[in-house]
């Protein structure tokens, strides 16, 4: 069972003063669009966490079949929303050892459904051959998200003092990571710049 964790938390510092992740995009907010892509998908059981201006996210998503977690500690990096997504799991009755983390981040609104699902497919195909399982999409050489885990780095994740997310984890056991090469440079799109953001939406207008 897929458990695809939401990473909704962060500060947004580099956009400057708004919250990326409730700026519009396609009539929704972007946080909305990501949710909707994974949701359609139907890949697993999904888990939003969020920190900055938490209410506000909760609010545009409260009419979602999913769960809200609060990480109260998303001030101090990436890698404690993941761990909060993770630590999650253990009230999840779905966790077996075929059980695995898609982390996902909530401002890549080009992903679509076909792709989550073909990163799915692709990790369970590879976690028949090998346990310890880490799949990460590439497109054109360059490595994108969202990254899958098997259960087997729940301890790992959840003791990493990396704090940007699980590099450290991938680069340990480089050797079980199988890279998913994909049709579209959609996993590499996300949104951390407003130039980012213009460019965007001045892609999807023409």
């Amino acid at each position: 069972m897929l458990k695809v964790i939401v990473l909704a938390a962060g500060l947004s510092r580099r956009m400057g003063v708004e919250n990326k992740l409730l700026m519009p995009f396609c009539g929704k907010t972007m946080v909305e669009t990501t949710l909707d892509n994974i949701l359609a998908a139907e890949i697993g059981e999904i888990v939003v966490v969020v920190g900055h201006e938490a209410e506000k996210v909760k609010a545009v998503l409260k009419n979602d079949p999913l769960s809200i977690i609060e990480n109260l500690d998303y001030e101090k990096g990436m890698t404690t929303s993941i761990q909060t997504g993770v630590r999650a799991t253990h009230n999840s009755k779905l966790i077996t050892h075929n059980s695995a983390y898609m982390i996902c981040l909530s401002d890549m609104v080009l992903i679509e459904p076909e792709e989550y699902q073909f990163l799915a497919e692709q990790f369970f195909e590879y976690l028949k051959q090998d346990k310890q399982a880490i799949v990460q999409p590439i497109f054109k050489g360059k490595r994108g998200n969202p990254v899958i885990f098997s259960h087997f780095y729940e301890k790992d994740i959840l003791e990493t003092t990396d704090t940007e997310g699980c590099r450290a984890v991938i680069q340990k056991y480089k050797k079980h990571v199988r890279f998913v090469e994909m049709p579209t440079d959609h996993v590499l799109q996300d949104v951390d710049f407003r130039e980012d953001y213009d460019l965007l939406i001045k892609n999807i207008n023409n």
